[in-house]
């Protein structure tokens, strides 16, 4: 009796498939960008990928699917960003100047303007996208919380949990706000730096009122 066929290898097919599917999530992330959300349809999307429309549904069962993965690769890569960057930050110290402060808090409001400035147009459309979608950016303040508690509590030291809880909510959404405006497609890189570096000096100031008030106005 012959000897059965070998089963050919699946792994270039799975890799072929991969590849599609990232070149399909590539293109709508360039046709969001350029035309937005709601003007670009997954036939356009079909078309500028060269594959058929069936294609794009066997890997997206619709456009808001793709908004999703999209925000989540974009918040993914910023979460990466904060984690390396937070490693690498000195240990509490309460005799660190306000200058150092703020140059910590910039260096973190300068690390997380990289990716929306790297993906400009792609943020605009998503930001847009938001509320029609009912998903996406708000959910990255959950997530990022937490990162920035760990933060302030290696810039200010142990203390009181709840407080830190709301500082991070406070400083997570100023800090956005910073960052969103400074990343615009219309902001120059000088007025970038102007508005990285206020915000930072101001959260900066912030922080370093919090380690040096009274024992009196700490108890309140």
């Amino acid at each position: 009796m012959p000897p059965k066929a070998a089963r050919p290898r699946r792994g270039p097919t799975q890799e072929r498939s991969k590849a599609t599917r990232a070149h399909i999530l590539d293109t709508a992330a360039r046709l969001f960008g350029e035309r937005g959300i709601a003007d670009t349809s997954t036939n356009r999307i079909a078309a500028e990928a060269g594959v058929s429309i069936g294609t794009v549904y066997r890997y997206f069962a619709d456009r808001g699917v793709m908004v999703d993965e999209l925000l989540e690769q974009l918040l993914q890569r910023v979460e990466n960003r904060f984690t390396q960057w937070l490693s690498g930050l000195p240990p509490h110290s309460e005799t660190q100047s306000i200058q150092a402060r703020t140059e910590i808090v910039t260096g973190l409001l300068d690390m997380f303007t990289q990716e929306p400035v790297a993906n400009a147009k792609l943020v605009r459309a998503l930001v847009g996208g938001v509320q029609f979608y009912n998903s996406g950016l708000p959910e990255f303040e959950p997530r990022l919380r937490l990162l920035v508690k760990v933060l302030l509590i290696q810039l200010l030291g142990p203390g009181n949990d709840h407080k830190y809880d709301v500082m991070a909510a406070v400083l997570v959404n100023t800090g956005f706000a910073g960052v969103m405006r400074a990343s615009a497609l219309e902001v120059g890189s000088d007025e970038r730096h102007e508005v990285v570096a206020m915000t930072g000096y101001m959260i900066a100031a912030w922080i370093h009122a919090e380690i040096h008030e009274s024992p009196a106005d700490a108890a309140r």
